[in-house]
């Protein structure tokens, strides 16, 4: 028996995708396995490790935990989607590369989408809400430190930015 496959639309990073896709295809393995987007990494397939970490319409989700049908029409940032315009780094990925912030570095997209989003929620963390904005993501490398401290450095940065270049 053929699985059916259904037509959907995925907006990723700013680009319509066309798909046919079984209905219980992972979005996980939809952006990795059907549009090559492998920054979106997949570590424990349950939703713990946040690895798989994107943004839908803005909020971080676990796509090891969504269809991919259920996420037709919206607007989905990946890690490789990150960067600004321009091709340079965003001020989380400078401040990651800044602080050292990733040793092997499989966990890091999952921070840096969640990240991201903690950050346009709250611009201006004390330490204690850094380290509260990554405790949903999990690290075997690192011990953490140098990943809050990457928070706050980015934090600094996008306030930088935002003096220098207001809207």
């Amino acid at each position: 028996m053929t699985e059916e496959l259904h037509s959907i639309r995925l907006i990723v990073n700013g680009v319509g995708h066309e798909l046919a896709v079984p209905a219980r295809r992972l979005l996980s393995d939809a952006l990795r396995h059907d549009l090559g987007l492998t920054g979106t990494h997949v570590g424990c397939e349950h939703g713990v490790c946040g690895a798989c970490t994107v943004l839908l319409e803005g909020s971080p989700v676990r796509a090891c935990l969504m269809f991919a049908v259920s996420a037709v029409d919206q607007e989905i940032t990946t890690v490789e989607g990150l960067a600004e315009r321009d091709g340079s780094l965003s001020p989380v990925q400078q401040a990651f590369r800044d602080c050292h912030g990733l040793q092997c570095g499989f966990c890091t997209p999952g921070f840096l989408t969640t990240i991201t989003a903690g950050l346009r929620d709250n611009p201006r963390p004390t330490h204690e809400e850094a380290r509260e904005m990554v405790a949903g993501n999990l690290c075997r490398c690192t011990g953490y430190q140098n990943i809050v401290r990457s928070v706050e450095r980015a934090a600094e940065l996008t306030q930088r930015r935002a003096e220098r270049d207001p809207a």
